[in-house]
């Protein structure tokens, strides 16, 4: 399933950039019909020996077949993501593509910010937090970047455009895994 889904967004990228593309998606459905059921996938476009993020974009809510999504998500991740120029084909050569599938994303509970960070998983729970209309995401790879809870609150709390000490307001949090595919 890996190669499948790792062709599959790298295809979706390539058409984005207008370059050629051989890829047989109804030959990979047939292979792999799990990809026909709805599914919600991250892509992320990281660029240079370094794998700096070049772009990221998903979906929090499987309401599409995974096949959909991930090719959808390639080509936002390439061309759409706010944070950066749109990939340009020069640059094909130097990215590298990760894929994360995600399970549905469930309400955690929790008293106070002890609480919370007893509760929360690091390395394993991808965590949405929404205060209000505000709401933003980080995979559970994040932590490899943003090891301790205070630092990966603090970030997603501006992330989605709250103070860093957000945790104080009591948001609602939402934790989720992921199956990783990268390169």
């Amino acid at each position: 399933m890996k190669e499948a889904i790792l062709a599959l967004a790298k295809a979706a990228i390539l058409a984005a950039l207008g370059q050629p593309v051989h890829f047989d998606l109804e030959k990979l459905l047939t292979q792999y019909p799990a990809l026909k059921e709805k599914g919600a996938a991250f892509v992320t476009i990281n660029k240079g020996a370094q794998h700096r993020l070049r772009g990221c974009i998903g979906s929090l809510q499987a309401f599409r077949p995974l096949y959909e999504d991930v090719i959808h998500n390639a080509k936002a991740a390439a061309l759409e993501d706010p944070r950066f120029h749109p990939l340009r084909p020069e640059e094909l050569g130097d990215i590298t593509v990760e894929v994360s599938v995600l399970s549905e994303p469930k309400p955690l509970a929790y008293e106070n910010i002890e609480d919370l960070k007893r509760k929360v998983r690091p390395g394993i729970d991808g965590v949405v937090l929404q205060l209000g209309n505000r709401r933003a995401t980080y995979l559970p790879q994040v932590w490899e970047q943003l090891p301790d809870f205070e630092s990966f609150f603090a970030s997603l709390c501006q992330k989605a455009g709250l103070p860093g000490n957000c945790l104080a307001s009591h948001p609602q949090i939402e934790v989720y895994q992921v199956t990783k595919y990268s390169e």
